[in-house]
């Protein structure tokens, strides 16, 4: 009895950390709506820091608003972009990868 308590604990301790080790990045879709398709695209990639509970949102505001950047993230990927014209000017969507 003893011995299948140990292999049940060892097999949910792997699992945890393969869940962890999933967990530390996400994807995100988000959408961005402005006059041209280059501060749509700024828009778009803002609300993918904020979609996050705006880590690093600060310090992307003041560095130039550099899509693609993410302060206080390990890594960050843009996975799929497409803007097309539409509500204000320009609409674009991004879904971006970024990691803790």
């Amino acid at each position: 009895m003893r011995k299948s308590f140990t292999a049940i604990v060892v097999a949910s301790v792997g699992l945890m950390a393969a869940s962890a080790a999933n967990a530390a990045c996400t994807t995100v879709h988000t959408k961005g709506t402005a006059g041209s398709k280059d501060s749509a695209m700024v828009q778009a990639w803002e609300a993918q820091l904020q979609a996050r509970g705006w880590k690093g949102w600060i310090e992307f505001m003041g560095s130039g608003m550099k899509v693609g950047h993410a302060p206080g993230y390990k890594s960050a990927k843009i996975t799929r972009q497409k803007c097309m014209p539409g509500e204000m000017g320009q609409v674009c969507y991004i879904s971006a990868a970024l990691c803790d």
